[in-house]
């Protein structure tokens, strides 16, 4: 075995030695084992002796030596090999390493045997470590075994030449390796499986480093397996004879030396019977000599053993003392290295030490120059002092001014239902002086409120509020307790104080070197005739140096806008108290800012109707005017009439009569606006100062002009209007065309009885209050008058008239873009939300109730106002070409809705396959709100797509369309013939 011993004794390791090794296992990104090139035979030798030795050799009983090397069974090939116990999992359980490979693997403890002393001599494996690399620390574990993987790639079972750099303490040796001239280390820092350090340090701090990042990693994983073991390599064929350089030759010389002597003492068959005994006596002998010999030779081959084993006892010894050595030579050299270092350092140290110290005064002066630390927790300080002093308090008067004018609104609430004359005279004097005393609090609230300065008060607190949520954010739950605040002062008075003796510190350390550096100017003043006693030569000068080097790191360091969590939770405790603070204050000013504005326009008001109540004089004037104006203008139409009949026809005649009938029509018009606006001035007076005026003058139509929203009207009537009958749309009802003031419009007649007018009104007034909120901004069909027909049991309601503009027409004619479609939609889901917001469900939204004015405008049409929602939504005329417009819960039987509203909708946008998204969220059980689509994406965008010229203004309608029957009935001829194709 001396030449299996002479290799793997030599673990002498010296810097810059190379050598060609083979990688036999790899435990991380950066280690691996290798065996040397040249020791291929030596293994395959050692393998036949662990195959003869191992299983007839005793088992390994009682305590296993760490230290020692024993025989263990792999598991994979059930073949010996040589390992060292690393650790006791149980009594039965130990892990091991098998030196000559460097894989570990945990086995049985009866798997362990005892080998002989010849074979305990160090590993032919070597660990090696890549070097100036070492595993990233946030490396996880998946990351740990793609690094092993890659570097496995790069060296199992290939040459590797090494150039050994440092050794550690475990004996595990730094190297450069390079294979097929690619250095492994940088291909595994480009892998990003390890890191790149510029200054590795000891052996020792590497060590510790990397073992420490190792470990965990290794208990997490399962040990690998030898590579030696795995068919079709080099190293694993294992010769099946027996080999062994001590044993074998002395096996020979005894057999040979056995031979020799029978054969030479052999007797001839032919010798005398008397020579025989002689014969047996020296055959006797030489036996005795033989046994002598072999126990010589026993003896002899005993000694060589122990020979031997003294032999690689001295030679570990010596690579043992070689390695003290190299350790002692590296403790040496980096002694005398920090020793140069250290001599260096002090011929430049006061000029290091001045020059860092006058760096560090600098920054400090720059920190204070710019008072970094000044206002520490001074914006919360002020906001506290803010919320705490010069608050808003509530005004003596507002609570007597609410009383008051909760009893005032009780007070107009009787009358307004009382039907009993004397009764109502009684309640009107109470009320009069209930109003009386409002208006002497109402004048004391506004000059209280005046004293206040509440705008002021409220633009500081929602600057304040703005600037705080910037800084400390979200605001958490506190008490009711003042304490929050007196503890937050508390604790900012102490950090101040703190951070202020830090600072003195400072000041004095600098004011004693200062001082001190006088001092010294003065020692070592040639120029000076006085002269200084030794004494007089400050000594504390290092001491004075290292004060202020001190003082000035423990200022910089000190920073007052870091916090633990206590420090926060005060903070965040005050920051919350002041916002509670600041939102009780501004809901307190919100109360007071809007009773004093209803206060203020209570007194400007009471001061014209305190002492004098309203007649509908003017009202009556204006109505008199009006019928006088009726009677000459149906006396024209008359005369034009019987003119045009008469024999003696002039057109000059006629000319004149139409002339006047159109002046007359415009003053008649001219004297029912005068009248509107008038019920407008006494419907405002009703609800807010004297609900009694229906009552005193029922006459005048009050209550009939607001119950229809201010749109009823009984002096315009029908036959004054040159209306032109519209025959092709008046299937079901009396359609007229007209014009009033420029503008073109539509009368179209409802037919109603008794019980059935109030519910039209309501149903009108509503449906008008609703456009009355946005006026054109609400996407709704304006409603201009209701009238009713004396001759007939009509209402007609008179309407813009947009020739050729609704939907159908628009699509049958020249279909919209997708730009203008975008713009037209949009309209539509305003008109919706403005409905819906009302608490009005449109139930017959079809390609004829919705308009694209202009083709960029789209407006959502009236319905008919005679019919409930479920019996518009019932009607034929919902539906667009073979697509019904009614929802699958009306169809169930379930009531119109908002919803249902929203699926008419989404099958009007049906043809455009860019908004198909929006549309299938039309479709689902909860459909999106007409406020839900604007909000869409596409709709966003509407207003800044240019809509196409050609399409636009220049765009000439038809004279009439089938489309302008702008409610369902009317629809119902034709509709499916004029209604737009889903796939246009």
């Amino acid at each position: 075995m001396s030449s299996v011993m002479g290799v793997c004794m030599d673990e002498g390791t010296e810097c810059g030695k190379a050598e060609d090794v083979v990688g036999s296992h790899v435990e991380d990104a950066i280690t691996f084992w290798a065996q040397n090139i040249s020791s291929c035979n030596d293994l395959l030798k050692l393998s036949c002796v662990l195959a003869e030795a191992c299983p007839r050799a005793q088992a390994a009983f009682g305590k296993l030596d760490f230290n020692k090397i024993y025989g263990g069974c792999f598991s994979e090939d059930r073949c010996w090999y040589r390992c060292v116990v690393q650790r006791m999992i149980n009594n039965e359980k130990c892990q091991v390493l098998y030196i000559d490979y460097g894989n570990s693997e945990i086995i049985n403890r009866s798997e362990i045997v005892e080998i002989p002393e010849n074979l305990q001599y160090p590993s032919v494996a070597k660990k090696y470590r890549l070097w100036g690399l070492r595993l990233p620390a946030d490396q996880n574990l998946n990351m740990f075994d793609q690094g092993k993987t890659f570097l496995g790639s790069l060296v199992f079972e290939k040459a590797i030449k090494v150039r050994q750099k440092a050794k550690q303490k475990d004996d595990t040796i730094l190297v450069q390796a390079e294979c097929e001239k690619v250095d492994i280390g940088e291909e595994v820092a480009k892998a990003g499986f390890a890191e790149k350090y510029r200054s590795p340090g000891s052996t020792e701090d590497v060590e510790k480093r990397e073992d420490a990042m190792q470990n965990q990693c290794k208990k997490m994983r399962a040990p690998a397996q030898l590579w030696v073991n795995k068919p079709g390599h080099a190293l694993c064929n294992r010769p099946r004879v027996f080999l062994d350089p001590v044993a074998a030759p002395a096996r020979n010389e005894v057999f040979a030396g056995n031979r020799m002597i029978l054969t030479k003492d052999k007797t001839p068959a032919s010798a005398p019977v008397l020579n025989r005994g002689l014969a047996c006596v020296r055959d006797q002998n030489l036996a005795e000599e033989n046994d002598i010999f072999e126990e010589e030779k026993g003896a002899h081959r005993k000694e060589n053993l122990n020979l031997l084993r003294r032999q690689k006892e001295l030679e570990l010894e010596v690579e043992h003392l070689k390695g003290e050595l190299q350790i002692i030579n590296q403790e040496k050299e980096a002694s005398r290295k920090r020793a140069e270092h250290l001599e260096e350092t002090l011929h430049k140290y006061i000029g290091t030490k001045m020059r860092d110290l006058a760096a560090n005064v600098k920054v400090l002066k720059e920190i204070r120059h710019a008072k970094k630390s000044a206002g520490f927790g001074e914006q919360l300080s002020q906001a506290i002092k803010l919320v705490t002093e010069g608050n808003i308090t509530v005004p003596c008067s507002l609570e007597k001014l609410q009383k008051l004018w909760t009893e005032y609104d009780l007070a107009q609430e009787v009358i307004r239902l009382c039907e009993n004359v004397d009764e109502r005279d009684e309640l009107i004097t109470k009320r009069n002086e209930v109003q009386q005393n409002l208006y002497s609090v109402v004048k004391e609230f506004i000059l209280e409120v005046d004293q206040l300065f509440i705008c002021e008060r409220s633009n500081m607190l929602q600057e304040l509020s703005v600037s705080l949520e910037m800084i400390y954010g979200q605001v958490c739950e506190v008490n009711d307790s003042e304490e929050v605040f007196q503890q937050f002062l508390k604790w900012k008075c102490a950090k101040i104080e703190e951070f202020i003796d830090i600072r003195n510190h400072t000041d004095a350390a600098l004011r004693i070197l200062t001082d001190l550096f006088s001092s010294i100017l003065k020692c070592f003043d040639l120029s000076s005739e006085a002269f200084s006693d030794i004494e007089e030569v400050p000594g504390n000068v290092d001491e004075a140096l290292k004060e202020a080097e001190l003082c000035i790191c423990k200022e910089l360091k000190t920073d007052l806008t870091e916090h633990d969590e206590k420090e926060k939770g005060i903070i965040k405790s005050a920051y919350s108290k002041v916002m509670q603070k600041v939102c009780q204050e501004q809901d307190l000013i919100t109360v007071i800012q809007k009773t004093y504005l209803a206060s203020v326009e209570f007194k400007k008001e009471a001061e014209q109707w305190l002492n004098r109540t309203p007649n509908s004089d003017n009202l009556l004037s204006i109505k008199k005017a009006v019928k006088s104006l009726k009677a000459q203008l149906r006396w024209k139409l008359t005369e034009k009439n019987n003119t045009e009949e008469s024999d003696d026809y002039s057109e000059l005649e006629i000319t004149r009569i139409k002339e006047e009938i159109a002046a007359l029509r415009n003053k008649l018009l001219q004297e029912i606006y005068r009248e509107q606006e008038e019920y407008e001035k006494l419907a405002y007076l009703v609800q807010k100062w004297f609900p009694e005026l229906p009552l005193l003058y029922p006459e005048a139509g009050i209550l009939s002009y607001m119950n229809s929203g201010g749109l009823l009207s009984h002096s315009l009537e029908r036959d004054l209007l040159d209306a032109e009958p519209m025959k092709k749309l008046s299937t079901k009802r009396p359609l007229v065309c007209s014009e009033i003031q420029d503008q073109k419009v539509l009368l179209k007649g409802y037919s109603v009885d008794v019980s059935s007018e109030a519910k039209v009104i309501e149903r009108v007034a509503k449906y008008h209050r609703a456009w009355d909120q946005q006026k054109e901004k609400s996407s709704l069909l304006q409603l201009l008058f209701l009238l009713f027909c004396k001759s007939d049991p009509l209402v007609y309601l008179m309407v813009p008239y947009y020739p050729g503009a609704s939907l159908t027409a628009v699509q049958a004619d020249a279909p919209l873009t997708l730009e203008e479609t975008l713009k037209v939609m949009k309209g539509v889901a305003q008109g919706l939300q403005t409905l819906h917001g009302a608490n009005i469900v449109h139930g017959s939204l079809h390609g004829n109730n919705v308009f694209a004015v202009n083709r960029k405008q789209g407006i959502v049409g009236d319905f008919d106002f005679t019919k409930s929602e479920e019996q518009r939504a019932a009607a034929d005329t919902m539906v667009i070409g073979t697509l019904s417009l009614v929802s699958p819960e009306l169809k169930m039987g379930q009531p119109a809705s908002p919803a249902s509203d929203m699926y008419a909708y989404g099958c009007l946008l049906f043809w455009d396959d860019k908004v198909k998204s929006l549309i299938l969220n039309l479709f689902r059980c909860d459909r999106l709100t007409a406020e839900q689509v604007l909000r869409d994406d596409c709709f966003l965008l509407a207003d800044a797509i240019p809509v196409p010229s050609q399409l636009g203004e220049e765009h000439e309608p038809p004279k009439e369309h089938d489309s302008e029957k702008t409610d369902e009935e009317e629809d119902a001829v034709n509709s499916e013939k004029n209604a737009v194709n889903p796939t246009q």
